[in-house]
């Protein structure tokens, strides 16, 4: 499939230079590293990471962390977690935000995995919304699979103690 043509300015003139299917600036090679960086390096997981999941049911994902680390922990997290994976489909599934906040490292992440598009039973506010009232700030938004997203919290930089 041929690319469409690209129309662009020369710096200092109002002349428009046509470039063809040439790919110039930027977004092209930010579009190109979105989607070639693998899951687990989106989602921040480092080798020997002490890895919680609580009730994601994904068969992959679970392959793919036992390759990066032998830490993983189905259920309660384990004191100083540095990355929680919580699965939730309703507002009464963000309630242990709080909780399983002071589970993790200063620097760790919780990261929500919910159901994306139409399928979705509940929105990116109302996760931001319970990160709020559970002392946390939302940083960071990943597409888990075909069918899930997850939003990344993190204890805020002025609550973090060393």
């Amino acid at each position: 499939m041929r690319r469409p043509e690209v129309v662009g300015r020369r710096s200092g003139s109002e002349h428009e230079k046509r470039t063809g299917g040439c790919r110039h600036g930027w977004q092209d090679s930010a579009v190109e590293r979105t989607y070639t960086r693998p899951l687990l390096d989106k989602l921040g997981v480092r080798p020997g990471a002490r890895v919680a999941i609580l009730d994601v049911e994904d068969p992959s994902f679970r392959g793919l962390l036992a390759s990066r680390t032998s830490d993983v922990t189905d259920g309660q997290p384990k004191p100083d977690t540095d990355l929680i994976f919580v699965a939730a489909d309703s507002i009464d599934e963000l309630l242990p935000l709080r909780e399983l906040r002071g589970s993790i490292v200063p620097n760790g992440a919780i990261w929500v995995v919910s159901r994306k598009g139409k399928a979705a039973r509940i929105r990116d506010t109302d996760v931001m919304a319970a990160a709020r009232s559970a002392g946390l700030v939302d940083n960071k938004v990943v597409s888990f699979s075909d069918t899930h997203t997850t939003i990344r919290l993190v204890i805020p930089r002025a609550d973090r103690q060393a």
